[in-house]
């Protein structure tokens, strides 16, 4: 009792709520010996965070192509830009918990078929106005409209009906019932924008009402911030400024954090890993998440429209020669499903898809195909995609697989590679449930579906069952949905998951940060801008 006591009372001298003095003569009024209030006092003042100073990170991705618009923003540096200028009704915490953000609470109603978000009062966006319901019914409506192109709209695409209900409260009535709605809505692509005569009528606006304002945005290059000064969340967004720099080239990003250029630099190659740990004025953070590297195989091309191709390709690959030689052991292998150990429902009785030249050379030969096939491939899909392309390459010639590597520019692969070549390198975070995973990339009516893979019996088959597993509450009945999804997307589906990698970057140790890092996004669920500080 007397150690959760000191929690307690260290959480509150953390946020602010008491000072030192309180704190030692609460801890003595409850019989709490001195050294130990004076120990989880020390604790709670060196976690406690600072403002001020002007941040500067290096991350490995962005490109000239990139938008403000969230519906078609794509990659990493969007999703930082979107999280830095805005905010979400809900939002995953550094622990890993779907909490309100802009909902200040969020209940279901008719079996998970409605639910009810309850607004925060004295929000307000970047240019004065406040929030509003109108501002989330508009917002999303802007996403699921018919015309609509943006990557969220398959996620949304479960809802009926969107109602202000009272001053601050909005009303969402789905479909069916789905329990995992909420973490939907905590997506990037969502972040609530201002309305204006009940539409959102520049998606490309740098309004918005995060703890920090956008200053300036070039595309491929940088975005730069200044503190929202009427911030609504306490205790977040504590540097005067940020800049984010797009250095997609690891070594260069690398040398940046090492010269001192930056403060953080993300996605650190695994094989410099060692060698950077010794520099004296760095750390190196590790954190294992949702982060999976995949290679999808588009079904509305060819040769991948041929199971027999796929199925010759998926056990054509050494995924543990993969994981040993590109992330040196900071990850595990893929058994071509999204779903890892550490979320709900992992099939534990999937076949294992592991190298096997005598099944991958089978399956090739039933196909019919002969001649190269192209993988098109860069490092800013994920630090050694390239040489993780070359390996796979050199695997498939033991079963008698010509792959051909073609080397793609870093600048504009998200949008002229990934979701428009047969078969490409790709890396995935970020969605800590199945359902929004699925609803993300692999549903017939995402546009994400980065293999195309709608219309087979066994694709059709899939989608049933993910909108059947929505609004199941009987955890076993759900878990054997779930389990089926995953064996017809492991063996009919075109996608290829590799590897599950860990984050890992290095910062100045002049930064602080809580305990708990996320890792449902790289550099703490993409948050870091407004979560850490200089010590």
């Amino acid at each position: 009792m007397k150690d959760e006591f000191l929690r307690k009372q260290s959480q509150k001298l953390t946020n602010g709520a008491i000072d030192r003095r309180k704190f030692i003569m609460s801890a003595l009024a409850a019989g709490v010996a001195l050294p130990s209030a004076m120990a989880m006092a020390g604790k709670a003042m060196a976690a406690t965070p600072k403002s001020g100073g002007a941040f500067k990170l290096a991350v490995g991705s962005g490109a000239t192509t990139d938008v403000l618009d969230p519906a078609t923003a794509t990659g990493g540096f969007a999703v930082h830009t979107l999280y830095n200028r805005g905010n979400h009704l809900t939002e995953v915490s550094n622990t890993g918990e779907l909490i309100g953000e802009l909902a200040e609470s969020f209940e279901p109603a008719n079996n998970a078929a409605k639910w009810v978000f309850n607004l925060r009062k004295g929000v307000e966006f970047h240019n004065g106005k406040s929030l509003s319901p109108e501002d989330v019914i508009a917002t999303l409506n802007y996403h699921r409209s018919e015309e609509s192109k943006s990557a969220a709209k398959g996620l949304l695409s479960s809802i009926t009906d969107i109602r202000k209900d009272g001053d601050m409260q909005v009303v969402i009535e789905l479909g069916s019932g789905n329990a995992d709605f909420p973490f939907v809505l905590s997506d990037y692509h969502l972040m609530i924008m201002a309305e204006a005569d009940g539409r959102i009528a520049d998606p490309n606006s740098a309004n918005g009402t995060g703890g920090y304002v956008l200053d300036a945005f070039e595309p491929g290059v940088s975005a730069k911030f200044s503190r929202n000064p009427n911030y609504w969340k306490e205790g977040r967004a504590h540097f005067d400024s940020v800049e984010m720099i797009a250095v997609r080239d690891v070594t260069a990003r690398q040398n940046a954090i090492m010269n001192g250029d930056v403060h953080y630099a993300d996605f650190i190659d695994p094989k410099t890993v060692a060698l950077m740990k010794r520099v004296p004025t760095l750390n190196i953070l590790e954190a294992t998440g949702t982060q999976h590297f995949t290679f999808p195989m588009r079904l509305d091309a060819e040769p991948f429209d041929n199971y027999d191709l796929r199925m010759a390709l998926k056990f054509a690959i050494n995924r543990q020669e993969l994981v040993e030689k590109t992330l040196l052991g900071h990850g595990v292998a893929g058994n071509d499903v999204p779903v890892s150990s550490a979320m709900p429902y992992l099939n534990t009785e999937l076949p294992v898809h592991e190298f096997d030249a005598e099944r991958a050379a089978m399956h090739y030969k039933k196909s019919g195909h002969s001649g190269p096939i192209q993988l098109h491939t860069s490092d800013t899909a994920f630090v050694g995609a390239v040489d993780a392309a070359q390996l796979m390459a050199n695997s498939a010639k033991q079963a008698g697989i010509d792959i051909e590597v073609v080397r793609e520019p870093a600048d504009g692969y998200w949008s002229n590679v990934w979701n428009q070549k047969p078969w490409c390198a790709c890396y995935w975070g970020g969605r800590p449930t199945q359902d929004w995973m699925y609803s993300a990339g692999y549903t017939k009516d995402t546009e994400w579906n980065d293999t195309a893979w709608r219309d087979t019996e066994s694709a059709i088959r899939f989608n049933e069952v993910v909108e059947e597993a929505r609004s199941v509450t009987d955890q076993a009945v759900r878990k054997d949905l779930y389990w089926e999804a995953q064996r017809l997307l492991q063996d009919d589906g075109g996608v290829i998951v590799a590897m599950w990698a860990n984050y890992i970057s290095a910062h100045d140790k002049s930064l602080a940060h809580e305990e708990q890092v996320a890792a449902n996004w790289e550099n703490d669920g993409a948050k870091i801008a407004e979560r850490w500080w200089f010590a």
